[in-house]
């Protein structure tokens, strides 16, 4: 099959703004199983968006973005909804960042011809399509952006700060998420930011440049998410996955302690996942677990065992028609950070 052909059906946003989930999330809490459970974590993250004095920090692992929930996360920011992200590269760099170039992903199949798809230079994520060759062009735009900027080591933060400063000017798609982000000055952290495509745009960087060059200083990470932690009065976690992200924003609590700073643990969280707790994991640890390690309180948590992507635009659409959101404070914790 030719190309052009396998990549034909874009994959389209959810808009949380033009479609109301408030009666289905409604009908869901006098339900049982998964359906509940979605309703519990949707009152749960409206508790945050209420909780006056509280940041709701959006953790981002797994490929949702890609499948649909691109906007959901935008549009959370721009409603005020969301004071700071922590994700993996792939989800900043590989989906957003490259939607912001102008490229797309493509719905695909399952039961495709994998060895096809790799002689016409497709990448597949489940049942969706990605453009190896526009990848690489996404690579070389971030080795672009790190060659223009002053040699020293970066949080990726920061970089992805510069990358949304980059975007304001040659951006194709004005509503990504490292833009918006940008905007609105709300920091992302990505801990493990080498892998995904800005891993190699960066290592083609340092390559052309072997004595004077940007690298990711990812302790520096820890710590500007932690500063955030302790000047936060409370704090809330919606987390979309687990792995990285989520344990890195909980390790926060434990951070601010070996700092001689005694912060409270973190007052909300909602994790939504398939992954299994059994073998010790579910993608680091369940939130009642987690609570034995002192990260998490288990007054307001709720674990929903669900894909991602069937419940997270409910829960999203259901908290921006509440319209809380409309009163709250907004913390601009980007400012915070690059005065330091």
């Amino acid at each position: 099959m030719m190309k052009k052909e396998l990549l034909k059906e874009i994959i389209q946003h959810f808009d949380i703004k033009s479609i109301d989930s408030t009666s289905i999330i409604d009908a869901m809490r006098h339900m049982s199983f998964t359906s509940r459970d979605t309703a519990e974590a949707s009152d749960i993250l409206n508790r945050m968006i209420n909780d006056k004095g509280c940041t709701v920090f959006l953790t981002l692992a797994g490929s949702t973005s890609a499948a649909g929930c691109m906007q959901v996360y935008v549009d959370m920011v721009k409603s005020n909804m969301v004071d700071a992200i922590i994700a993996t590269g792939a989800s900043i760099v590989d989906m957003d960042f490259f939607e912001a170039l102008g490229f797309k992903h493509y719905k695909g199949s399952y039961y495709a011809d994998d060895k096809d798809l790799r002689n016409n230079y497709i990448d597949r994520i489940y049942d969706t399509y990605i453009d190896e060759q526009e990848l690489q062009v996404c690579d070389m735009t971030i080795n672009k952006i790190a060659s223009g900027l002053e040699p020293h080591p970066y949080s990726s933060r920061e970089f992805i700060r510069e990358m949304g400063k980059w975007l304001v000017k040659n951006s194709k798609k004005k509503d990504s998420l490292v833009q918006v982000c940008f905007e609105h000055n709300v920091p992302i952290f990505c801990p493990a930011f080498t892998d995904s495509s800005a891993g190699f745009g960066l290592v083609k960087h340092q390559w052309d440049n072997p004595d004077n060059h940007v690298s990711i200083d990812s302790v520096k990470d820890f710590l500007e998410l932690t500063r955030i932690k302790m000047e936060a009065k409370t704090s809330g976690l919606f987390m979309i996955g687990g792995g990285v992200p989520k344990n890195f924003i909980q390790d926060t609590v434990i951070c601010a302690e070996v700092l001689g700073k005694e912060v409270p643990m973190h007052k909300y969280a909602v994790q939504i996942t398939v992954a299994d707790p059994r073998d010790g994991s579910c993608s680091s640890s369940t939130l009642k677990e987690a609570s034995s390690w002192g990260k998490v309180e288990t007054v307001y948590e709720k674990m929903v065992y669900a894909e991602a992507t069937s419940v997270v635009p409910l829960i999203a659409s259901y908290v921006y028609h509440k319209m809380d959101w409309k009163k709250r404070k907004k913390y601009e914790w980007t400012k915070m950070l690059d005065k330091r």
